[in-house]
């Protein structure tokens, strides 16, 4: 196995021209798809988009920062709200609106962040549970929020209006994710990253090297929040329509599940977290008797199995064929 040996090849985004054309081909792959099938595969594809923005958000906390959350259903529906207002009510255009909507997220982050501070553990938690509860209670009590009735959401409407909705979403949705894959990937190679890696394995250590302890967990909450913000924008598209009923706590652990499940500190372990736990649901469809317990078995085992998760598991496949034959 090839080492390192400068920092600038440690910094590169492509780590090789494999991984450069990989990567290329990727992006056509994605390209050409909205054209090649079908609308049910486009959306359950935009569905796993907006999941991977989540889960890259909330790995951005609890994997790399070590804060954990259980209340990123409460950023979901706040992005997701937010856009809906700002496009049906404000009449803003959606490419104006969805930014908006990951900042208002990000900074009821900052506000979650600053009482959270000082609590650890399963204290942190249910705080952001909290968080997460109320959240929902205010929106489904206040008749601006649309109440229990929920807000209708229209598609949006600035790409040809030959294609068909599933189409229009696809489209609008995969290069945001890619995008901000990217972004985040960086990021955790920057020195903020590092700097929430360093708060995650010792705080006390980190203040020592001259980390600002506040500073670093209130940005992890706030890119954290702005990631979640955002694909709840995007998902108050996907679905048409959104309601308080949707963003409850069961949504909150099945996003922690795809981190713990994907794997903790990786953004690749975000996406195939993302995709398993999209995918699992309708491939257990047609299992008529204990879904809830094979789907549950399945996410044990895994984690029992690979207490890495998912990438955890690509590593051991990369390292294999690297030594092959020996």
């Amino acid at each position: 196995m090839d080492l390192k040996r400068s920092y600038r090849e440690d910094l590169k985004l492509f780590e090789s021209r494999a991984h450069l054309v990989a990567f290329a081909v990727l992006v056509v792959t994605l390209a050409i798809l909205p054209f090649a099938i079908q609308d049910f595969y486009l959306y359950m594809l935009s569905l796993i988009a907006t999941n991977v923005l989540v889960a890259i958000g909330l790995n951005i906390l609890v994997g790399y920062t070590g804060q954990i959350s259980l209340g990123h259903a409460g950023f979901f529906a706040i992005g997701a709200y937010t856009q809906a207002l700002l496009v049906t009510k404000a009449g803003l255009p959606f490419p104006l609106a969805l930014p908006i909507a990951g900042f208002v997220s990000a900074w009821f982050g900052v506000l979650l962040a600053l009482p959270a501070l000082r609590l650890t553990g399963p204290y942190l938690a249910i705080a952001t549970l909290g968080f997460g509860m109320a959240v929902t209670q205010i929106i489904g009590h206040a008749e601006f929020f649309g109440g229990r009735n929920g807000i209708k959401v229209p598609k949006p409407d600035f790409l040809a209006s030959a294609l068909t909705d599933d189409q229009r979403m696809y489209i609008v949705i995969i290069p945001i994710t890619v995008v901000l894959a990217i972004v985040a990937y960086n990021l955790m190679r920057s020195r903020v990253g590092r700097a929430m890696v360093a708060v995650r394995d010792s705080d006390i250590a980190a203040e020592t090297m001259g980390i600002n302890l506040v500073v670093t967990k209130s940005l992890s909450f706030a890119v954290s929040a702005f990631f979640t913000g955002v694909a709840g924008g995007l998902m108050a598209h996907l679905l048409g329509f959104i309601n308080p009923d949707i963003f409850n706590l069961m949504l909150s652990i099945q996003f922690l599940a795809m981190v713990v499940v994907g794997g903790l500190g990786s953004i690749l372990g975000s996406i195939l977290g993302a995709i398993l736990m999209t995918l699992l649901p309708q491939l257990l469809s047609g299992v008529k008797d204990f879904p809830l317990i094979i789907y549950g078995a399945i996410m044990v085992a895994i984690v029992m199995l690979e207490p890495m998760g998912l990438r955890g598991r690509w590593l051991k496949v990369k390292i294999y064929w690297k030594k092959w034959p020996f």
